[in-house]
């Protein structure tokens, strides 16, 4: 019996001075409160049971989120309303419990105040439209510089800065909003003047080449009209000159014929008019 209570306490005493160390890890070894070494590499290591302790610390990347968004002023003096997080992790782990003593919320913290003091000035220093789109990563890139370098005092390394969300509080957004509105509204209104201009423009320009065309084609009508007009009278002269006397009897009997045209056509005339002289011998020369 006293031999298995001493093979059971050697067990014991033994299990307690083995621990290990998983490669998403790393360990400080603690003897009193007072740090002994530090273990980064995966494996199984001693301890001096009863003295030493060891506390274990993860290696991988973690995030802090800002639980609520934080209000900062720019440089023209409006609200601006900001989610930010911050990737971080572990670096050295003796100074990391030096420092917060191996506590992750003072860890946060204290990356909190960094980057919420350093946000602070940047957005003060930037308008509404850069903070928004125009230099917002640059501002991302100059947040984690600015926090790793006071994270490292503390043992830790600032992965990345994000800022999720850049919102404009709810009175301003609503002043933003009847702005754009409003120029909006310009803007369609000068369309709407240049297009009313243009529109008038090709109208007269339109009625302009109306009045051109119709003018040229009523030039062009009187043209070809003269010289028809002046090609008949070449044709009638033409006739005359060859039997003055026929074409004479010719028109009198279109004459009769416009005048005689009706049934109760009735003239009243001296028969011994012009008119009637072919009505007379033949239109001769009177015997």
């Amino acid at each position: 019996m006293k031999y298995i209570v001493s093979i059971v306490a050697a067990l014991v005493l033994l299990s307690s001075s083995l621990y290990t160390v998983d490669q998403r890890q790393s360990a400080l070894v603690l003897q009193l409160g007072e740090i002994v070494s530090v273990k980064t590499a995966p494996g199984l290591y001693w301890k001096v049971p009863l003295i030493q302790n060891v506390r274990y610390f993860d290696n991988r990347i973690l995030t802090f989120e800002s639980p609520e968004p934080e209000r900062y002023i720019t440089s023209e003096k409006k609200n601006v309303l900001v989610d930010s997080f911050v990737k971080w992790r572990i670096v050295d782990p003796r100074q990391y419990y030096i420092s917060t003593g191996g506590d992750e919320a003072r860890a946060q913290l204290r990356l909190s105040q960094t980057i919420n003091s350093s946000l602070r000035d940047e957005f003060g220093n930037r308008t509404v439209h850069d903070v928004i789109s125009g230099q917002r990563d640059m501002i991302m890139d100059l947040m984690r510089e600015k926090s790793d370098l006071d994270a490292r005092k503390i043992g830790v390394q600032v992965v990345d800065v994000r800022l999720k969300r850049v919102d404009l509080p709810q009175q301003v957004s609503e002043s933003v909003y009847r702005r754009m509105e409003a120029e909006r509204k310009r803007v369609a209104n000068e369309l709407r003047s240049t297009g009313a201009a243009e529109s008038e423009q090709i109208r007269a320009d339109a009625d302009r080449q109306r009045e051109v065309i119709i003018a040229n084609a009523y030039r062009d009508a009187q043209k070809v009209k003269g010289e028809g007009d002046a090609a008949a009278t070449a044709i009638y002269a033409k006739a005359f000159s060859k039997n003055p006397e026929f074409y004479a009897f010719y028109r009198s009997l279109e004459a009769y014929r416009k005048s005689f045209d009706g049934k109760n056509s009735t003239l009243v005339i001296d028969p011994d008019s012009e008119f009637f002289k072919y009505f007379r011998n033949g239109g001769g020369k009177g015997k």
